[in-house]
């Protein structure tokens, strides 16, 4: 059961009423408010509450159940079932509860009378603008099971080349990960043993400049521990809202895109998502400047997204995208020359599709190139952490030695 806040009005007093109902879908929510003879006046689903807030489910639900659930509706709707049969079979044969419970709300709204888009436009955390486009697309040209297939192929495309671009972060972070664990380990256990040892034998001498550096940074953190421990929080706290504010997100947004060795990499990683999407809204006959709009949005990264703004504009004023485009820092050479040509030849759809596979193909090698540097860079900076806590470790041992054969 879901929980809904609403907002009503009493015919009878005029007051308005604010309360909660708890029920299966937003229809039935508003079943049961209207049966209390109440006037609805605004309802939705309370976050927190009691009961499984859909916004909070949705998070759940992966790329590879939404890649299903566009395949076999595809499926069905290519085989002649009526779109209300085939989403409840759908609902009864997938297997994510999460994705079960908003498949069961599109078939509701839909039997309310809304139409697929808008069924799906209801659940922008699963659907997004590109998806719920797509479908009205479809259903305007009486062509739904093959916005359907596209969709199913551009998000299949998406998702590997996300899952390329994280795989190739994974080597990093790990090797990271291991740095830390090993430096926290030596510095926090081994050097304090060190010091006593060196103390006990070698009352009054002096520690290397190094040993003595580490075992300040060890003994403040060992005694105060719950300093670095807020302070950490606290950085991770604001650092996070930082990221997510505009300003953060300006910053974060250009280091992807010029930062060595990653800058050539999300480059082109966008580059491929904006001619994909491209050419699945296009093919679905979806209008260039709602296209654009809808593609911005859909890149993830703020500086394309404003391009793509201003370019949408320069279309409005009667400029060809292609123009639009060109000496745009945001985008690479090659896209406003291929749309030129597209323009040229009346096959846009064609040069954006060619475009994209150009950098889908291009994204795998700049991850192998990033892979072939990326070892040994972390190889050599591991091995220069080692170098400089084995010589903490060892500086003062080779002292008393040498103060013993004295």
């Amino acid at each position: 059961m879901l929980t809904f806040a609403y907002v009503a009005r009493d015919p009878a007093s005029g007051q308005k009423v604010k309360a909660e109902v708890q029920a299966e879908n937003e229809t039935a929510a508003t079943r049961l408010v209207q049966q209390q003879g109440l006037s609805l006046l605004e309802i939705k689903i309370k976050e927190g509450g009691t009961g499984v807030g859909l916004g909070r489910i949705t998070k759940r639900i992966k790329t590879k159940d939404k890649i299903l659930f566009s395949r076999q509706l595809s499926t069905l709707i290519n085989a002649g079932l009526p779109l209300v049969q085939s989403l409840r079979s759908i609902a009864a044969q997938t297997k994510n509860k999460n994705m079960k419970i908003v498949v069961n709300q599109v078939i509701t709204d839909v039997e309310a009378g809304q139409s697929f888009s808008q069924a799906l436009a209801s659940h922008p955390t699963v659907f997004d603008n590109v998806f719920v486009n797509l479908i009205a697309a479809g259903e305007a040209s009486g062509t739904l099971d093959k916005s359907l297939e596209r969709l199913a192929n551009q998000q299949e495309k998406d998702a590997e080349i996300i899952s390329k671009v994280r795989g190739a972060m994974v080597y990093p972070a790990i090797v990271l990960l291991v740095m830390v664990a090993v430096v926290g380990f030596m510095v926090l256990q081994v050097l304090p043993q060190v010091e006593e040892l060196y103390n006990s034998i070698a009352t009054g001498a002096s520690l290397p400049l190094l040993t003595r550096v580490l075992l300040a940074f060890s003994s403040f953190v060992r005694n105060y521990w719950y300093i670095v421990l807020a302070l950490t929080i606290v950085a991770i706290f604001f650092g996070s809202r930082w990221a997510r504010s505009l300003g953060g997100k300006q910053v974060i947004d250009k280091l992807k895109m010029t930062m060595w060795p990653i800058g050539p990499l999300f480059m082109k990683m966008y580059m491929a998502r904006f001619a994909r999407t491209g050419t699945t809204l296009v093919a679905s006959g979806v209008p260039l400047v709602q296209t654009l709009e809808i593609t911005g949005r859909s890149i993830n990264n703020i500086h394309i997204e404003n391009a793509l703004k201003k370019a949408t504009e320069k279309v409005k004023a009667g400029k060809s995208l292609s123009e639009s485009l060109e000496n745009d820092p945001n985008f690479l050479d090659l896209v406003p020359n291929m749309l030129r040509i597209g323009e040229q030849s009346g096959a846009i759809e064609q040069m954006l599709g060619k475009t994209a596979d150009y950098y889908e193909r291009e994204v795998d090698n700049e991850i192998k190139t990033i892979s072939t540097v990326i070892e040994p860079i972390m190889m050599i900076m591991l091995g220069a952490v080692a170098i400089l806590i084995v010589a903490a470790v060892l500086l003062p041992i080779y002292g008393l030695v040498n103060e013993v054969q004295i």
